[in-house]
């Protein structure tokens, strides 16, 4: 699975998740819930880019 990086410098790696915002490890990117937001600086979905 690819990991996909935030403009803030955030790094979303499937493997690990988003634990503290109820996003099992596993989860694939495309695979987030659409209103999922960057832990780090709240951008949305759509900032991020294939890392």
């Amino acid at each position: 699975m690819d990991k996909y990086e935030c403009p803030c410098g955030y790094i979303y790696d499937p493997k690990e998740g988003d634990t503290d915002n109820n996003v099992d490890p596993g989860t694939a990117f495309a695979d987030l819930p659409e209103d999922w937001l960057c832990p780090i600086c709240g951008l949305g979905k759509e900032h991020f880019y294939k890392h």
